[in-house]
C-alpha cells in the first residue's frame, strides 16, 4: 500500500491542476509583470487574475491583496509594518503564547527595539482569555491566530476584533491554517489584516499573501525595492507561484462546502483510535477546531519514538509545528495550555487533507494501534530487565 500522508498542517501536496498551471507559466511566460511590452503585459494579466482568485476565497477586493513569499513574510509584514510604520519605541503589541514562530520571533525583535509586547495566556483547551484588559491607549496592534497549527483550536477572532476596534486598535489574524479549510469572509469580520500561505491549501511553496483592508494606514514595508504591489512589497513578482496560488484558491473555494466530509474522517479516525488504544488523550477544544486536526497523547509512549515507528510503517505525522521542530524543547503551545511535560512528550499531531480516503484513515488507525502496542511492550520489557 502507498504511504499515508497525515501531516497536511505542515504542508500539502500540490494539486495536479495547480502543478499544470505553474509548469505552463514557467515554460511559456517569460515576461516581467512590470515591463510594458507584450510579454510583460501578459504576465501582469496572469498576476491580476490570480489576485482576483485569492481575494474571492476570503471575500476581499483584489486591491486588498498583497502578494508575499509566504505566510511567514505576511505575518512579519503585519507586525513590523504596524510597529515601525505607525508606532515608535514604547508602543504596545498584544499577541498570545500559542502563536506561530513567525509571530513570536518578530515580537522578540520589536521588544529589542523598545516596544512592549504582551502575550496572552490560554486555558487548558487552548482558548485565549483575558484579552480586553490587555489593550491600552498605547496598543498599536492585536495579532491573534485564527487556527492553531498544532491543536487545530479556533480562536474567537470576531470577538477579538470587535474588542480591538472599540479600543481603536488594529487587528491582524494569522489565518494560514484556516483559509481553504473552513469558510472565512473578511467583509463579515472585524479584521484589518490577514495572512495566507499557498502551500497550506495545495498550492506551491514560496508564495502567500497579506490581506490589507481598504483604509488601513500605510505600513512600513519589510521588503523595500521597486514599486511592485502598489509600493507595498518590493521585488519582481513570482508569477508562476502566484498563478499556482490563485488556482489553489479557486480549487479550495469549490471544496469548502465539503468541510464536513473532512470532519467525518477526522472523527472516524478518533473513534477507531479510542477503541483500539487505551490511555489516549485529546489536546485542545474538541468543539471549536479545524475539521482536519487532532493532537493526541499516548500514555507510556514517547512521541518521537512513535513518529519514527509510524514513518517506518508508511504513515507520515508530526509531533508539532514543523517550523518549531528540532529545538529539543517541549511544545510551547501545549506547555501554555498547562499540559504536563510527560504528556507533551507523548503527543502526536494528525492533520488530514482533502486527498485522504476512508481506507487510508482505517489503515492508519490500525498501524497506529500496532505501533503503540509494540512501543509499550518494548518499554515494559526494558523496565523488567532493569528491575
Amino acid at each position: 500500500m502507498d504511504n499515508i500522508y497525515l501531516d497536511h498542517n505542515a504542508t500539502t501536496p500540490i494539486a495536479p491542476e495547480v502543478l499544470e498551471r505553474v509548469t505552463a507559466v514557467l515554460h511559456n511566460r517569460i515576461g516581467n509583470p512590470s515591463s510594458v511590452h507584450s510579454a510583460g503585459r501578459s504576465a501582469r494579466v496572469l498576476v491580476d487574475e490570480a489576485r482576483e482568485q485569492v481575494a474571492c476565497l476570503i471575500g476581499a477586493s483584489p486591491a486588498e491583496i498583497v502578494f508575499t513569499s509566504g505566510g511567514t513574510e505576511a505575518n512579519n509584514f503585519a507586525l513590523l509594518g504596524v510597529a515601525l510604520g505607525l508606532g515608535k519605541a514604547g508602543g504596545h503589541i498584544v499577541t498570545s503564547q500559542v502563536e506561530h514562530p513567525s509571530i513570536l520571533n518578530p515580537c522578540l525583535q520589536l521588544e529589542n527595539l523598545g516596544f512592549a509586547v504582551d502575550r496572552l495566556t490560554v486555558d487548558r483547551l487552548g482558548r485565549i482569555d483575558a484579552l480586553e484588559e490587555c489593550l491600552t491607549e498605547s496598543t498599536l496592534l492585536l495579532s491573534l491566530q485564527h487556527a492553531n497549527s498544532e491543536t487545530g483550536v479556533l480562536q474567537e477572532i470576531e470577538r477579538a476584533g470587535e474588542i480591538a476596534h472599540k479600543k481603536g486598535v488594529l487587528f491582524h489574524t494569522d489565518a494560514v491554517q484556516s483559509v481553504g479549510k473552513i469558510p472565512l469572509r473578511v467583509q463579515e469580520l472585524p479584521v484589518d489584516m490577514l495572512s495566507i500561505s499557498a502551500h497550506k491549501l495545495n498550492g506551491p511553496k514560496g508564495v502567500g499573501a497579506l490581506y490589507l483592508r481598504k483604509g488601513t494606514p500605510d505600513l512600513f514595508s519589510p521588503v523595500c525595492g521597486g514599486g511592485q504591489e502598489k509600493k507595498r512589497r518590493g521585488g519582481t513578482e513570482n508569477v508562476a507561484g502566484i498563478v499556482g496560488f490563485g488556482k489553489a484558491c479557486e480549487l479550495a473555494q469549490k471544496r469548502l462546502s465539503k468541510s464536513s466530509d473532512l470532519s467525518s474522517l477526522r472523527d472516524h479516525f478518533l473513534r477507531l483510535v479510542a477503541d483500539r488504544i487505551s490511555g489516549v488523550e485529546v489536546f485542545g477544544d474538541l468543539e471549536n477546531r479545524l475539521p482536519n486536526t487532532l493532537n493526541l497523547g499516548f500514555e507510556g509512549v514517547e512521541g518521537d519514538t512513535l513518529l519514527i515507528g509510524l514513518d517506518l510503517a508508511g504513515v507520515a505525522v508530526s509531533t508539532g509545528s514543523a517550523c518549531s521542530s528540532g529545538t529539543g524543547l517541549p511544545s510551547p503551545v501545549l506547555t501554555a495550555m498547562g499540559v504536563p511535560t510527560d504528556k507533551i512528550n507523548s503527543s502526536i499531531r494528525f492533520s488530514l487533507g482533502w486527498s485522504n480516503t476512508m481506507a487510508e484513515i482505517e489503515r492508519a488507525a490500525e498501524i497506529l494501534a500496532q505501533t503503540v502496542s509494540l512501543n509499550r511492550a518494548g518499554t515494559h520489557a526494558e523496565r523488567t530487565v532493569k528491575t
